[in-house]
């Protein structure tokens, strides 16, 4: 069973960058794809963008394409989500979480497993 940790978040002014990570503990299985997802307060889960772990294969919400960025570091067991331009309504809780390789390119919550507890994101304009 594999635990995930995020860490990174933090307050940063608008316009800023932040580089997230998500690292991984236990047993993860080399099929699995690593996604990153964001809630804001009483709303669900978001899709953010999606990495093979094996690879650099990756996929992106259209909202954040071209500010956010997915990357991983094998030997580290760690999984960043490189963040620019940031404004203040990415102010949200922050996840990483691991799905199968048979949901690759998949944007539901539902199909993602093995959550992290989530990293806060706070944008000031």
């Amino acid at each position: 069973q594999v635990q995930l940790v995020e860490s990174g978040g933090g307050l940063v002014q608008a316009g800023g960058s932040l580089r997230l990570s998500c690292t991984a503990s236990g047993r993860i299985l080399s099929s699995s794809t690593l996604g990153w997802f964001r809630q804001f307060p009483g709303k669900d889960y978001e899709f953010l963008a999606g990495i093979r772990w094996m690879s650099d294969s990756s996929y992106y919400a259209d909202s954040v394409k071209g500010r956010f960025t997915i990357s991983r570091d094998h030997a580290k067991r760690t999984v960043y989500l490189q963040m620019n331009s940031l404004k203040p309504e990415d102010t949200a809780v922050y996840f990483c979480a691991r799905t199968s390789s048979t949901n690759w390119g998949s944007r539901r919550a539902a199909d993602f497993g093995s959550w992290g507890p989530g990293t806060q994101v706070t944008v000031s304009s």
